[in-house]
């Protein structure tokens, strides 16, 4: 007996301990098909990430993606999130992206791995950190040593994260992206292995690949390694695609497949038609062609985080915070009709035996009708210590990535002419001794105004916005931001400036900068001969309020009547907000509002005396107001 004890004693320990007996699999490539285990596996994939969804949400969405019919989730991540200052590394909160991959592998969804550096994906500066421009010199998704040194000690901490969820550690992660689009970029296979170095260093030792479009893939495709497709559907093209740069053979995977689009302030909502996209794919999955859904439900750019497009061609165009998609899945997390129509879909291609579970219900909405915004602070009267230079300072070298910065100087001398700001990104507000006299937008190529008998000693200011660094296309690294070059009137540089940082980081600085404004004003207004020139009309300010709730709920924050800006409720940065539109509200979560008292503060940069603001039940999301 006692023998027959140790035995099974033995026994207990291989099967706690041994390796060998962690639930890994063998994830492979045939020449038509993934293999799962020795089985063909058809990859159905949505794209979701962690950054644009609440942490508390995560759960949920991924229940319905199964209620779909998905059985992957495709992610990126963003260097730049996971860490914000060189060296300090965030993966706390939603940038947890062990705990993202650990949540799909409870709900029975695989993983596919997108890990940067670069990931386009309507994000600011494409993901890179902006830290990386304060050396004018280095030069990104290139073979600068610099560059490379950065990004390899970066990917050996994502790879502490994530490289023990990969299927072959017992783990659900089945695949993992070298890159991203690097056709549309550039042509360097020895770039591309570096990168594959990296990774393999890092830990990401499994099955990689890389996914271009049909014309980008000679260019950006590794020899040896699987070239994914994006932006194709018509399967024979597929199929005859990869042949041509896999050796004649698949497996035959379609990284990007847009059941929808992004969307630009100032232009309309973005759509597809839901049948088209439904019978589309229908022919992918019975031609037996993974798939990912790009995006299955995007979610929101929450804080200064979107980015923007601009080519030879195209003006620049930042994104909108809302990174709604129109996909199956909305941006509050709710199914769409397109959602029922690619259910419908996917249910005619499941194995035998095999049911989608019910569909979750819509969550919860709610509305407030007015919130008083009770307290009220202009950004003029507060301004704190300047940085003092000959010559402007970009927001790289004052060290900020975000936000705002005020370029203040005097004009020594009555002057009349053109003032011109060269190379300004992206966004001016101009003051002359207080008085807005105009609006300067990269959008729309303005970089000049006409100055008329400005007074001797007459005070500049020039509010000037990071309204998105670029994401995608050759103006990728040409990305520093505020005033970049000069500021001239007739062709004559103006100097000695003073530059305020306004970062907006945090609600905790804000909420301080606040009080101490309502205290400055109170002083101002209490004095003999104060009048409305010190609080002129169209000056930026904060608008602060509190409302009670009793039950909560999504809800829309309606900012419709303001100008421009950014919001904070209860700590949490919402986005971006336009006038100009599409996007006319901002999705609160319900999981950010509280039972109790909730705080909020506006900030405006274009409009004035704001007293209420009110949330709706339902977003707006197109309506374009022109210019």
């Amino acid at each position: 007996m006692k023998k027959l004890a140790t035995i099974l004693f033995s026994l207990l320990l291989l099967v706690n301990f041994c390796p060998a007996q962690k639930a890994s699999h063998a994830f492979t490539l045939a020449d038509s098909t993934f293999l799962l285990d020795g089985k063909p596996f058809q990859i159905i994939s949505g794209e979701m990430h962690c950054t644009r969804v609440p942490r508390a949400y995560w759960r949920d969405r991924m229940k319905i993606a199964k209620a779909m019919g998905l059985n992957t989730i495709a992610t990126y991540i963003f260097w730049n999130a996971e860490e914000p200052e060189e060296g300090k590394y965030d993966f706390s909160g939603n940038n947890d992206v062990a705990e993202f991959v650990r949540i799909a592998k409870e709900e029975g969804l695989w993983v596919i791995m997108r890990p940067s550096p670069y990931a386009c994906a309507e994000w600011e500066f494409g993901g890179y950190p902006w830290w990386l421009l304060k050396d004018k010199t280095l030069k990104v998704r290139s073979k600068d040593p610099k560059f490379l040194k950065y990004y390899r000690d970066y990917m050996m901490q994502l790879g502490k994260q994530l490289s023990p969820q990969l299927v072959t550690n017992g783990g659900n992660i089945l695949m993992v992206q070298i890159e991203n689009e690097y056709g549309s970029y550039g042509d360097d296979k020895e770039y591309l292995d570096i990168n594959r170095k990296i990774f393999n260093e890092a830990g990401f030792n499994g099955l990689l690949f890389t996914c271009d479009g049909p014309s980008q893939m000679p260019r950006g495709y590794l020899p040896g390694y699987l070239p994914a497709v994006n932006g194709l559907d018509n399967p024979k093209e597929v199929k005859t695609l990869i042949n041509k740069y896999h050796d004649g053979k698949g497996p035959y995977y379609i990284a990007e497949w847009y059941p929808g689009w992004f969307d630009s302030w100032g232009s309309p909502h973005q759509g597809s038609n839901a049948d088209e996209d439904a019978k589309k794919l229908d022919e992918v999955l019975s031609a037996g062609i993974s798939i990912n859904l790009y995006m299955f439900h995007g979610g929101t750019t929450r804080g200064f985080m979107n980015g923007a497009n601009m080519s030879k061609r195209e003006p620049y165009a930042p994104q909108t915070s809302s990174y709604d998609y129109d996909a199956p899945l909305d941006e509050a997390g709710n199914p769409t009709p397109k959602f029922y129509k690619f259910r419908a879909v996917i249910e005619k291609h499941l194995p035998a035996g095999e049911k989608l579970p019910p569909v979750p219900e819509k969550h919860r909405t709610i509305a407030v009708p007015e919130i008083d915004l009770t307290d009220h602070a202009t950004l003029f009267w507060n301004l704190g210590k300047p940085v003092m230079a000959e010559h402007p300072l970009c927001f790289e070298d004052l060290n900020q990535g975000y936000g705002f910065v005020l370029y203040r100087t005097t004009l020594k001398n009555a002057v009349s002419g053109l003032l011109k700001i060269k190379e300004m990104r992206d966004y001016a507000v101009v003051f002359l001794d207080g008085k807005r006299i105009s609006i300067l937008d990269r959008r729309l190529r303005q970089d000049s105004v006409q100055i008329s008998s400005a007074s001797p000693n007459a005070v500049l200011d020039i509010l000037v916005e990071n309204n998105g660094r670029i994401n995608y296309g050759p103006y990728l690294t040409d990305n520093r931001q505020g005033i970049t070059e000069s500021v001239t009137i007739n062709n004559v540089e103006l100097t000695g400036w003073k530059m305020y940082k306004f970062p907006f980081t945090n609600l905790d600085a804000i909420t301080k900068y606040v009080t101490s404004n309502k205290k400055i004003a109170a002083r101002l207004m209490s004095q003999p001969g104060f009048n409305s020139m010190v609080y002129p009309a169209n000056i930026p300010a904060f608008y602060h309020g509190s409302f009670f709730l009793n039950i909560t709920g999504d809800t829309y924050l309606d900012m419709r009547g303001f100008g421009k800006g950014f919001v904070f409720l209860n700590g949490h940065n919402l986005g971006k907000y336009w006038e100009i539109g599409p996007q006319q509200t901002l999705y609160i979560p319900s999981s950010w509002l509280v039972n109790g008292f909730n705080e909020i503060v506006v900030f405006d940069e274009l409009r004035t005396e704001h007293i209420t603001i009110s949330t709706l039940d339902h977003p707006i999301l197109n309506d374009v107001v022109k210019d």
